[in-house]
């Protein structure tokens, strides 16, 4: 994501260096190379050149400190229109009401219902809610079996009328349901259509007239580029939504979309979704987006996956097994569980400051772990948790066992306990001592 424009960006800047002062000539060649870019990232021409004038004139009327480069003062006003740019501020949902309706909106394959799986997983697990999901999309009986199967798979139950084919009538009795039943949140998923056409529109208008959301959210493919703007225009017009939903940024996109569309439909980006896991969904942060487009990484979002994996009575007790050197690879097994649950390696990788453009060029597969997880299952239970006793022969076996090599099970028994060396370390000496014992070896 975003990648050939970091690259752009970066080699724009590059113009300013060596140079002593911002001038309107530097400054004019920095801003055609950065408005280039835009472009060539799929950003709609008014707002590239809008957003180049205002950057222009910001520039031009700094007084740079002179313990401050031009390339740097121009990398700094850059990242905070680009904030700007994409609304400034993170938009939070407004919920207050119970139940609280939040209504999806967007084109066939936009990734609404699979968004709508995801957030009710979301707003259960990190805000307490007791949410109902409603399937509306009475014309596709695939997306009402999709529904739910992702409702089984969170644990959240999902209103369906399967001989109705009136959405709008199911959506009010649904919301009924809810009240009767103290469900706190209704998701209302509905039909889409290839393309924007009148009978869609007018079916969600009513659907909208009648169950008077608190939240309507418009779902778009971020891929999609322009087309995605111009769609979320053509909805806004009709159904003035609440703010947008970009599916799919972990893929091969051009970022034009997160880039254009607050400026084109003046609403907010809500939510991104950065993979197909059910928790690969990001709050939209303006300023962290900022940071990953100029190559800065977003710590604040890596932060937020760690803590939604986070399960503090199991960190105690993990704690506990390292202090006694008892961690074995049922443990291990249990972190790689958490890591694959943070969403896409490189995607989580490129948040952490200075990383995303050393592994710009780095292929990271997401099923890196399957050849570790499958030596680990070849395992026998006893082994798992006695690692020590795993021998020559018995390293033949899970090498066999797990179609791996000899030296890929030895190299990973080699890794397991200098990992489990060093976590225990960390637990029993301060952090002076251990840095004095790890320079000796």
């Amino acid at each position: 994501m975003f990648e050939n424009l970091s690259e752009k960006l970066e080699r724009s800047f590059k113009l300013l260096k060596g140079e002593g002062k911002i001038t309107e000539i530097n400054v004019a060649e920095t801003l055609k190379e950065v408005r280039r870019a835009l472009l060539d990232a799929d950003v709609n021409y008014k707002v590239a050149k809008q957003f180049t004038d205002t950057v222009k004139a910001k520039a031009l009327g700094q007084d740079v400190l002179t313990s401050v480069k031009p390339g740097e003062m121009m990398v700094k006003i850059v990242h905070d229109e680009l904030a700007e740019l994409m609304g400034g501020e993170t938009a939070e949902l407004k919920l207050e009401r119970k139940p609280a309706v939040i209504l999806m909106s967007g084109l066939q394959g936009s990734g609404k219902t699979t968004f709508s799986g995801k957030l009710a997983k979301k707003l259960k697990s990190e805000k307490g809610k007791n949410p109902l999901l409603v399937a509306c999309d009475v014309y596709r009986p695939a997306a009402i079996e999709q529904l739910k199967v992702l409702g089984e798979q969170i644990g959240v139950p999902v209103y369906t009328e399967i001989d109705s084919k009136n959405p709008v009538e199911i959506a009010k009795n649904a919301i009924a349901e809810a009240k009767k039943n103290n469900y706190d949140l209704v998701i209302v998923d509905t039909a889409g259509r290839l393309a924007v056409d009148e009978q869609m529109m007018n079916e969600i208008e009513a659907i909208k007239k009648a169950i008077n959301p608190d939240e309507t959210l418009f779902v778009v493919d971020s891929m999609t580029g322009q087309d995605a703007v111009n769609t979320a225009k053509e909805f806004n017009d009709r159904l003035n939504f609440d703010g947008v939903i970009l599916t799919k940024l972990d893929g091969d996109t051009r970022g034009g979309a997160a880039l254009s569309i607050r400026t084109v439909v003046n609403k907010p980006i809500k939510f991104v979704g950065t993979g197909e896991k059910m928790e690969a969904i990001d709050p939209f942060r303006p300023a962290g987006m900022a940071d990953r487009i100029l190559g800065m990484g977003d710590i604040v979002s890596f932060v937020d996956r760690m803590q939604q994996q986070y399960d503090e009575k199991e960190a105690q007790r993990l704690q506990k097994k390292i202090a006694k050197n008892q961690f074995d690879f049922d443990d291990f097994l249990k972190q790689i569980s958490q890591i694959k649950k943070m969403g896409n390696l490189k995607d989580l990788a490129s948040m952490i400051p200075g990383v995303g453009k050393a592994i710009k060029d780095i292929d990271i597969d997401d099923n890196a772990f399957k050849s570790v997880e499958a030596i680990i299952y070849s395992m026998t239970p006893y082994e798992r948790k006695n690692p020590d006793i795993i021998n020559g022969s018995r390293r033949q076996r899970i090498a066999k066992g797990s179609g791996t090599t000899l030296q890929e099970v030895n190299r990973l028994l080699k890794q397991f306990e200098e990992t489990r060396k060093m976590m225990k370390m960390a637990t029993t000496m301060n952090p002076t001592k251990m840095m004095r014992n790890m320079r000796r070896k």
